[in-house]
């Protein structure tokens, strides 16, 4: 399953260089945690402060409430989010208390019609 998810950055160009420096190696224990969650490919792309992520996964093994629960009480995972967070900020859409928020796909083109 394919899902698109947004987020912002702080509005300062250290801290959105420092974000991304972050992001070119993330830390193993996330990556791990990502793949034995049933995530199979992520990407995050940045227009200014916007972020959108898309991620694919293994419907078979991924379970986006168990993936939040172990996230929550892993101590190393709790020490990246901390991290990030200083980076992130809601998005003017985002439920209180949420992170990464759903976005709703509006057109595909495999949807449309072949003339």
């Amino acid at each position: 399953m394919r899902q698109c998810l947004a987020l912002d950055l702080r509005d300062d160009p250290a801290l959105i260089a420092r974000y991304e420096a972050l992001h070119h190696r993330i830390w193993p224990e996330v990556a791990a945690h990502l793949r034995s969650h049933g995530v199979t490919g992520m990407e995050i792309h940045r227009l200014g402060t916007r972020m959108v992520m898309v991620m694919e996964t293994d419907d078979a093994v991924h379970d986006a409430r168990a993936m939040a629960l172990a996230s929550a009480t892993d101590p190393k995972l709790c020490e990246w989010e901390d991290l990030m967070w200083a980076f992130q900020a809601p998005t003017p859409w985002t439920p209180p208390g949420d992170k990464w928020t759903p976005m709703a796909c509006i057109f595909r083109l495999e949807d449309s019609a072949q003339e």
